[in-house]
């Protein structure tokens, strides 16, 4: 956790946002993890500190125990509404994934958004999941809604030819992740 903590500490300090950064805190309970997610284009826009971004929404399995949250987002509360979980990062390195759903070993890579459908990247930290009725393959899984091309770092647009860090699958359209500053 506390190289999370600190790396994300980096990343923050690093931006030139109008913002502070992120105002970190430990949450502890039930969170989806979409570090390995892909997301798809729902067709509606997300506000995101007064810009607006395309939204995304990502399948995530969700677990319990600490992560990580950005409390600008989340109203200063770790507590999700009824039904409810907050998307957030964490220092888990086996988690359910898709397409199964199996545990597997986080495999973290780089890649560069291009201009093409899919070719993006998303951000769903701390951003609301609602939690689906019925588990599959006994993993609880939630849909999370979130900024496509926006930098959980400044809160600002992540342009095309960015170099993103992601837990996603080789292929997989606009992958959960952050910008590299």
């Amino acid at each position: 956790m506390k190289r999370i903590i600190a790396l994300v500490s980096v990343l923050a300090i690093g931006s030139t946002a109008a913002i502070a950064g992120p105002n970190l805190r430990i949450c502890r309970g039930e969170y989806a993890l979409c570090a390995a997610s892909s997301a798809d284009a729902t067709g509606r826009s997300i506000v995101v500190n007064g810009a607006t971004f395309r939204e995304g929404v990502s399948v995530c399995p969700v677990l319990r125990g600490p992560a990580i949250a950005n409390m600008n987002l989340m109203n200063n509360s770790c507590k999700a509404p009824k039904g409810k979980v907050w998307s957030l990062f964490s220092n888990v390195k086996n988690f359910p994934q898709a397409p199964t759903w199996a545990v597997k070993p986080e495999v973290i890579r780089t890649f560069t958004t291009t201009a093409t459908p899919g070719g993006g990247m998303s951000n769903m930290w701390s951003f609301p999941c609602v939690k689906r009725k019925n588990l599959v393959n006994g993993v609880q899984l939630a849909d999370c809604y979130g900024p496509l091309n926006e930098s959980p770092w400044t809160a600002t647009s992540v342009p095309v030819g960015s170099v993103v860090g992601t837990a996603a699958a080789i292929g997989a359209s606009n992958p959960v992740g952050g910008n590299i500053p």
